[in-house]
């Protein structure tokens, strides 16, 4: 009886696991699930490390496949030859180094600020310094239109594809959009612009405003990597426009509207007229004879940033040459010298001249009210050629 009814204790125990089979086939089971486990683990990183070494030969398989065939063929472009940087590994970049004299109109020259030539350099961009031997310092350039919104920094670099999506050619149907001589050859690193004129307004592109662009010219530009060279955005604004153009610099003899600031027939070239001021001259003579005065004139609308971007205009025009002496006694053995827009060039004391910058304490004390009298009675000037006197 006793070893009756412990039979199905024992049974009952070899049967205690949760899936219902004996404890000797749950082991096995187990043991071949890690199995499984642990050579799917082994196939995965061994598929893993063996993917490199596989695209690597597929893609030499592929590409010596292709090579048998001619790239038109199949309907492909030859890839161009790697771009190498400048010599001893140098990042070579062309940089202009004036700025453009602003507003441009169409048929009208492109210059420089004041009149002067724009000139292109190379640059080590490194260290910034001219690079002036090599067969880069003697390279072809090629002058291009940009669009305005091309605005990555200078300092930065860009790729010769993100430089050549913003070249803007003309619209269909019209001339060439900038015309005259739009190529350079480089001299020792350095090569002015020759001349270019714009036929065409900017107002139909999406920025409304254009930059000149200056690369590499014809099969250089494949092989030698130099980065593109770009201006300030500008607006080209057509020919009639012209007729309201500043000059730069000015002339003693334009109309006083000519200057930054004062526009032909506004509020402030309506208020100079009227109190005598015609010309760039008669405005340069009251900023010398008496600055708050023409300050006054003007108003409050002219705020202290455009007064002085005004009077910085005027001063940049030339001189005529002329000087005007106010003479203290009828002997004219004492007089004070002007030049044409009035202001003090020095002291005429017993037949010597000294320059104001030269006057001494005392001198200056003296000058300083023979000025104010000569101001006074301006009638009472004398006018010479400068050579003359």
């Amino acid at each position: 009886n006793a070893l009756r009814e412990k039979r199905p204790l024992e049974k009952q125990a070899s049967f205690s696991n949760r899936d219902g089979l004996p404890e000797e086939k749950r082991q096995k089971s187990l043991a071949g699930v890690i199995f499984e486990a642990v050579k799917m683990d082994s196939m995965q990183k061994l598929c893993t490390s063996l993917e490199p070494f596989l695209r690597k030969v597929v893609g030499e398989e592929v590409e010596r496949a292709l090579s048998k065939f001619p790239s038109s063929k199949l309907g492909l472009k030859a890839s161009p030859p790697k771009k190498i940087p400048g010599p001893n590994d140098k990042m070579l970049r062309l940089q202009f180094r004036n700025k453009l004299a602003l507003p441009l109109f169409t048929g009208s020259k492109v210059e420089g600020e004041q009149g002067s030539s724009i000139h292109v350099v190379l640059q080590d961009a490194a260290t910034g310094q001219v690079v002036t031997t090599g067969p880069e310092a003697s390279a072809k350039l090629d002058i291009v239109v940009l669009e305005g919104d091309f605005s990555v920094d200078d300092e930065d670099d860009w790729t010769q594809e993100e430089f050549e999506n913003h070249v803007v050619k003309e619209r269909e149907g019209k001339r060439p959009l900038l015309t005259g001589e739009a190529h350079l050859t480089l001299k020792e690193g350095v090569g002015a612009l020759g001349e270019l004129t714009f036929t065409d307004n900017s107002s139909w592109i999406r920025s409304r405003k254009f930059r000149l662009g200056v690369r590499m010219s014809g099969a250089s530009s494949e092989v030698l990597r130099i980065r593109e060279a770009k201006t300030e955005s500008f607006t080209v604004k057509d020919h009639r426009g012209e007729l309201y153009k500043k000059h730069y610099p000015p002339a003693l003899t334009d109309e006083v509207w000519r200057l930054d600031k004062i526009g032909k027939d506004g509020a402030f070239h309506k208020r100079l007229n009227q109190n005598g001021i015609q010309s760039v001259e008669d405005f340069l003579r009251m900023v010398v004879m008496d600055p708050q005065k023409l300050r006054n004139v003007l108003g409050n609308g002219m705020s202290n940033k455009m007064w002085e971007g005004t009077v910085e205009h005027a001063k940049t025009c030339v001189l005529s040459g002329k000087l005007h002496v106010y003479y203290a006694d009828e002997r004219h053995n004492i007089g004070v010298i002007f030049n044409n827009i009035f202001q003090l060039m020095g002291l005429i004391a017993d037949g010597q001249y000294v320059s104001a910058d030269s006057l001494s304490d005392s001198e200056k004390v003296y000058v300083d009210k023979l000025v104010k009298v000569a101001y006074e009675n301006w009638e009472r000037v004398v006018e010479y050629d400068g050579e003359a006197l």
